[in-house]
């Protein structure tokens, strides 16, 4: 472990510590970082990145954790179906 010695500077009203570039590369951080607080000090960590998974992702995810589908299942009873998805209303067009 290093040590580094870093000083704070002034940011508007708030205070803050520059991180060198070098740093910022080897820990991968972008622009949000992990902050924890202890009785030892803060430690920092790269935030990880929030990412959508489409749906044949989440199935996949499902899949592999032997999550139950029985929660999909009552979508199937909830009278959507039913319902017509398509206007059956013509609307003029515009000229």
């Amino acid at each position: 472990m290093s040590v580094l010695t870093v000083k704070l500077a002034r940011i508007g009203n708030s205070r803050g510590i520059r991180l060198p570039a070098a740093l910022i590369r080897r820990y991968g951080f972008g622009d949000i970082i992990k902050m924890e607080t202890g009785s030892e000090g803060v430690l920092l960590t790269p935030a990880k990145k929030s990412s959508k998974l489409t749906w044949e992702q989440t199935a996949g995810e499902m899949v592999a954790a032997s999550e139950s589908w029985d929660e999909w299942a009552t979508a199937e009873n909830d009278g959507l179906a039913s319902i017509p998805w398509e206007s059956k209303k013509r609307f003029p067009r515009a000229r």
